[in-house]
């Protein structure tokens, strides 16, 4: 049930039930205190919800953030979970959210870089798709979308490191160890072609830089203070 909840109408504890989530096939005491701690705190909320208030544009943006071997130091270390990093982003239309998500990766990541790299990859794979669907949408309802909805989408991430590597036309020696299907998404990066440049490269997806205490994925990642989490709900969520 918590599930359901937290992947539909509460992206603010999409984190924590999925913490809890993964030990339902061996459940301790402290997993117990979580769940009636996370059930304590909707309580408190019930009256809450999403507030949405979309902008005219309808533009399509992605926030797309990782935590680097979050749980190394809370799991046992011989576990190969324990050094697994966590993707969290989410994908807004009109500012309002659409879909969200917070999941360990499948393979353990070198560095911040990688971790930050492969969220951004995995990302994409919901974001590309739901372009297209707007498209066609817009397209078969004679839906007036504003352009920057149907061309261009931004991607925000606060990884400076990751962001270079998106947007760099080669591969270093030192990150081509991660895996291809990590790299597919780099051909889409680009304006597109324009009036003013007919043969601009990509399909309308720009990455830019983005303020860590403004980055809306950061609540999928990890544990936050109270005052930053409240001041990221307050973002995603509208109080």
């Amino acid at each position: 049930m918590l599930l359901y909840l937290s992947s539909n109408s509460r992206p603010d504890c999409q984190f924590a039930v999925h913490q809890c989530a993964q030990f339902t096939h061996a459940p301790k005491e402290s997993h117990a205190k979580a769940v009636k701690r996370l059930c304590r705190y909707l309580k408190g909320t019930a009256s809450k919800g999403l507030i949405l208030t979309p902008t005219p544009d309808l533009a399509l943006d992605c926030y797309c953030d990782a935590d680097f071997a979050g749980l190394y130091g809370y799991e046992p270390d011989q576990d190969p979970v324990s050094v697994k990093s966590r993707t969290g982003y989410l994908i807004t239309l009109g500012t309002c959210p659409v879909t969200w998500v917070s999941k360990l990766q499948e393979l353990v990541s070198c560095s911040t870089l990688e971790a930050e790299y492969i969220a951004l990859s995995t990302a994409m794979r919901d974001l590309v798709p739901l372009r297209r669907l707007l498209q066609e949408i817009g397209e078969q309802l004679n839906m007036d979308f504003e352009k920057p909805a149907l061309t261009h989408s931004t991607v925000f991430e606060d990884n400076n490191g990751a962001l270079g590597l998106a947007t760099a036309p080669k591969l270093t020696p030192r990150t081509k160890h991660i895996a291809v299907r990590y790299h597919w998404f780099k051909s889409k990066i680009g304006p597109g072609p324009t009036e003013a440049n007919p043969n601009g490269q990509g399909e309308g997806i720009l990455i830019t830089k983005v303020d860590t205490r403004n980055q809306k994925a950061d609540i999928f990642t990890k544990g936050l203070p109270e005052e930053t989490f409240e001041h990221i709900r307050k973002l995603l969520m509208g109080w």
